[in-house]
C-alpha cells in the first residue's frame, strides 16, 4: 500500500485497476487507497448484510447513495437513506442490512486503511462463516455474535 494518496478518478461503476470484489455475495469495488483512507463502494441487493463488527483502530463513514440502509450502531436501530452520512467511531459495535425491497449502493470508508483492503482481498469469493470471522479477526475487524444482530 502507498502512504500518499494517488491523484485522478477512479469511474463510477469500478474499482480501481478494475477490482471488483464478492464480499458475503455483495459487490464491493475499491475507489481510493492510501494509509491514512480506504474507500469503497458497495452494492447491496435486497436482504444482503454485513454482521455487527467493530474496527477497534478504524473510523468507519457511509454515504449512502442509492436505496436505504438499516444500521445497527452501538446496540441502536437507525435507517439511513439516499444523502445520509453514517459516522461509527472505531470500537464502536455496528452492521449495515438492507432491508428494503430494492437495491442500495453506498461509498464507504475507513480512516486510517489498516488492512481492510487485504481482508477484502482475501475474503473474495469465501463463503464459509467460520473462514470469514477468522480472517477478518486476523485483520483486525471482529465480529460479534449472531444474537448482536437482532
Amino acid at each position: 500500500m502507498t502512504k500518499d494518496l494517488a491523484k485522478g478518478i477512479t469511474a463510477n461503476g469500478t474499482g480501481l485497476d478494475g477490482v471488483e470484489w464478492n464480499i458475503l455475495g455483495q459487490v464491493y469495488y475499491p475507489k481510493a487507497v492510501c494509509e491514512s483512507a480506504f474507500a469503497f463502494e458497495t452494492n447491496s441487493a435486497p436482504g444482503q448484510f454485513v454482521p455487527v463488527h467493530i474496527h477497534p483502530d478504524q473510523d468507519e463513514f457511509i454515504l449512502v447513495q442509492e436505496g436505504q440502509l438499516e444500521l445497527k450502531l452501538d446496540g441502536v436501530w437507525s435507517t439511513a437513506k439516499a444523502g445520509d452520512l453514517v459516522r461509527m467511531p472505531r470500537g464502536i459495535p455496528h452492521g449495515y442490512f438492507n432491508k428494503s425491497d430494492k437495491p442500495c449502493r453506498a461509498l464507504f470508508w475507513v480512516s486510517p486503511a489498516g488492512r481492510l483492503k487485504n481482508l477484502f482481498e482475501e475474503l473474495h469469493d469465501k463463503s464459509d462463516i467460520p473462514t470469514i470471522v477468522r480472517l477478518s479477526a486476523e485483520h483486525d475487524v471482529d465480529f460479534l455474535p449472531e444474537e448482536a444482530n437482532a
